[in-house]
């Protein structure tokens, strides 16, 4: 077969890897895009996109059982499942179409339908022997569902997200495998839709929450409305005909099966690396065969091989993913001209109800990087005046600054609106506003941000920069 001589080589064409076509197009002509799977972008097709548009049809079933006490009282809720589930596919198609229009605007010669694997550190092959020869090569080979061994005798009855969006209709039971972020979310919108959910995790977290009080209470809240237990015994899941048998320790202490229609593996997602061949490469891997990298280049050692998105295992977000994949492919389209590309501060958000959100260092990066140097304040937004008003009136929100300077250092939330709040203060901490800064900010009356302003003058308080917080301060309105 004829070999290809390309400037530049991109393994995946998902959000890093098309990110990373563009950047190196701008400084070289010689690319080549490599897809070894289908189009369309994890985020459209298996996560981001149909996770929301199943999160929406459990919102709207939720909030019409729950009208009664604004005095609007609703008869019957009937889910139509199979009607849930066609749109959630039809709308996901719809977005999937927009990345394929992005696809096909990529000249064809750029593009090779291809599993690839490396022969050493400038040449992939295909399955098919074709070689290709590249001066400079990006990993952006994307992540896979992880499977426990406790699931590898599941296969009819075992969903991940690759696969529950194409259910034909919704389940009668759930078992969910980790209360992770893909876990919380799909189960609680399950449990919303009429779906009997049980969820079990070990080790104890919820949601990716690391502060210890707003884990508790996410976990007390999520309790309320299905089974969640975050440190759970689970002896064995048995696949049968009909779903999967599943043996464990009730919570409170006796041990039970109980037979649910299918099992969720929400245990988490796996750089996609295993069929690439990187001991050929000559790079150095860490424990997990993932290629070391300076996050700041992306750059693979001191090589001219770059990795970006899932596949380098540090943050698996969409954002993230696309701005590793333009600096990846920059660095690699202008090599040896190596540069620090923009990392922005990291922002995560969950979108169960109370969102999670997540800003800056968390609670365990401030005490391995700043130990006894930073302070903190918080709200709870039981009594906050807006979140009552429309009886979203649960959570907590913590934020941090550093002492001394009064720095914005990141913060922790669980509670409603999180997802804007959350990105309120991330501009702060890009912008490296200090508390004092951001209380000068405007806040308007009533809104649920002005909880972020109580929290925020409970810092300041915290770093001896303001007096005490007034209790019903009336100069912010009644409730804020």
């Amino acid at each position: 077969m004829t070999p290809i001589h390309v400037d530049v080589a991109i393994i995946g064409a998902g959000t890093a890897g098309m990110g990373a076509y563009r950047a190196a197009r701008s400084h070289t002509d010689s690319v080549l895009l490599i897809e070894g799977g289908v189009y369309g972008t994890t985020c459209a097709r298996v996560a981001c996109m149909p996770s929301k548009l199943l999160i929406a049809a459990a919102e709207a079933a939720h909030q019409a059982r729950h009208a009664d006490p604004f005095g609007v009282h609703v008869k019957e809720v009937r889910v139509d499942g199979a009607a849930v589930m066609a749109r959630v596919q039809r709308e996901r198609d719809r977005f999937v179409g927009f990345v394929l229009e992005s696809v096909d605007s990529i000249p064809q010669v750029d593009r090779l339908m291809a599993k690839v694997s490396f022969q050493d550190a400038h040449t992939l092959l295909t399955e098919q022997g074709q070689a290709i020869h590249a001066q400079r090569i990006v990993i952006a080979t994307g992540s896979i569902p992880f499977l426990p061994p406790l699931l590898k005798g599941c296969k009819t009855h075992l969903l991940t997200n690759e696969n529950i969006f194409d259910l034909p209709a919704l389940p009668k039971s759930l078992m969910v495998l980790g209360p992770g972020v893909l876990g919380v979310e799909l189960g609680q919108a399950m449990s919303r839709l009429g779906v009997k959910v049980k969820m079990f995790g070990i080790g104890g977290g919820v949601a990716g929450i690391h502060d210890p009080e707003i884990r508790d209470y996410a976990k007390q809240t999520f309790n309320e409305e299905f089974y969640l237990d975050a440190s759970a015994q689970v002896k064995s899941v048995t696949e049968t005909a009909a779903g999967v048998e599943v043996h464990y320790l009730h919570r409170e202490g006796a041990w039970q099966t109980e037979h649910f229609d299918y099992v969720l593996a929400a245990t988490g997602r796996a750089p996609d690396i295993a069929g690439l061949g990187l001991k050929n490469s000559g790079l150095q891997l860490n424990e997990r065969g993932v290629p070391l990298f300076d996050r700041d280049t992306m750059q693979c050692g001191n090589s001219p091989i770059f990795i970006a998105g899932d596949a380098s295992n540090e943050i698996p977000l969409l954002h993230e993913a696309a701005d590793q994949g333009r600096i990846a492919g920059a660095n690699a389209g202008r090599y040896p001209d190596v540069r620090p590309g923009l990392r922005r501060t990291p922002l995560a958000v969950v979108f169960a109800d109370p969102q999670v959100a997540s800003v800056g260092f968390n609670l365990d990066q401030l005490h391995q990087h700043f130990k006894d140097r930073f302070a903190m304040g918080q709200v709870s937004f039981e009594d906050q005046g807006r979140s009552r008003v429309m009886l979203r009136n649960k959570g907590i929100l913590k934020v941090y600054a550093e002492q001394g300077s009064g720095l914005f250092l990141g913060a922790e939330m669980f509670g409603p609106a999180a997802e804007h709040i959350g990105h309120l203060l991330a501009w702060a901490a890009q912008n490296r506003m200090t508390v004092s800064q951001m209380l000068e900010m405007p806040f308007y009356h009533p809104v649920i941000e002005e909880g972020l302003r109580t929290a925020l003058r409970d810092l300041n308080r915290s770093l001896h920069i303001d007096p005490e917080v007034i209790e019903r301060c009336m100069d912010c309105g009644p409730g804020a």
